[in-house]
């Protein structure tokens, strides 16, 4: 009888209500056109998502096939499927690729509803893309595909070979510079600046696309260090920059003027009106590292 109840209590112990009310892991994914774009927008978020114990995915629409000077087709798309599997290793998300032809997206309905289902199967707290207003179409129609997913996730008789989700995502658009026809609105800002590094060794992956399409297409081929460790310092000072001044308010609205003097380097979204409207509590539940 003893061992009875020394069970009992072992039990009340260690099954709190506390520890029954812990939410389960948020569940973040992010959508971007090609293998990298993820990362370049959200690779530095998602790294602190990862660290707290958080779950995150990355989904490339196109399969990277045209990006490149001098490889193509299959044997491209290969190369980059590898770059994002190792990016996403490095990061601790999992990254996933779709099979659809780079430079050649449309707003599908059957590119949709696959979209409805990766959103639905990964039971989303927080979506996240580029805006539609773009200078490259694919990802111009990545934003469209995913914003017509963003109410029709939770309609049954659409995709019914899934379930639908019972609460409506927030949807969150990626930071861009472009101003029409409005310009990005930091809605949240995120401070990356310790986890950086997690950040440029997961771009660092994408070797076809940051050390040879990109300087090609950008002509600054020369400018690419042969040496790996000089390259990722080169990568850092060319694709890292401080936050803009839009940013920094919003960085001091979610961090306070003290700490902002601190901040380095951060990363921001903006809010889709398609998905649920959250308020600033509810984004500091989703958005955890805002808290501190």
């Amino acid at each position: 009888m003893k061992i009875f109840h020394y069970l009992i209590a072992l039990l009340f112990i260690n099954f709190t209500p506390e520890a029954f009310s812990q939410e389960r892991p948020l569940r973040i994914i992010m959508i971007g056109a090609h293998p990298d774009d993820c990362d370049i927008k959200g690779g530095g978020t998602a790294a602190l998502f990862v660290q707290m114990g958080h779950q995150v995915k990355f989904v490339s629409v196109t399969n990277g096939d045209a990006g490149h000077m001098k490889e193509g087709g299959g044997m491209l798309a290969k190369r980059r499927m590898a770059e994002a599997k190792e990016a996403g290793r490095r990061l601790g998300v999992t990254y996933y690729v779709l099979d659809h032809h780079d430079g050649e997206l449309l707003a599908t309905l059957p590119i949709r509803l696959e979209i409805i289902r990766l959103i639905r199967n990964w039971d989303a707290d927080v979506v996240i893309s580029h805006r539609s207003n773009d200078y490259h179409p694919d990802h111009r129609y990545t934003a469209i595909l995913v914003q017509d997913a963003a109410y029709m996730v939770g309609v049954p008789n659409i995709a019914p070979d899934t379930p639908p989700l019972r609460k409506n995502p927030v949807f969150l658009y990626f930071q861009d510079n472009f101003q029409k026809p409005y310009p990005f609105k930091a809605d949240i800002a995120v401070d990356i600046t310790t986890v950086l590094d997690k950040k440029i060794d997961a771009m660092d992956a994408h070797e076809s696309q940051f050390y040879e399409w990109l300087p090609w297409i950008g002509n600054y081929v020369a400018e690419v260090p042969a040496d790996k460790v000089e390259r990722k310092a080169w990568l850092k000072s060319k694709r890292i920059g401080a936050p803009n001044s839009a940013v920094l308010e919003a960085l001091k609205t979610w961090y306070g003027e003290t700490k902002v003097l601190n901040i380095k380097y951060a990363e921001a979204f903006e809010i889709c009106e398609y998905g649920a409207q959250p308020s600033k509590e509810e984004i500091k539940r989703l958005f955890p590292m805002l808290k501190n």
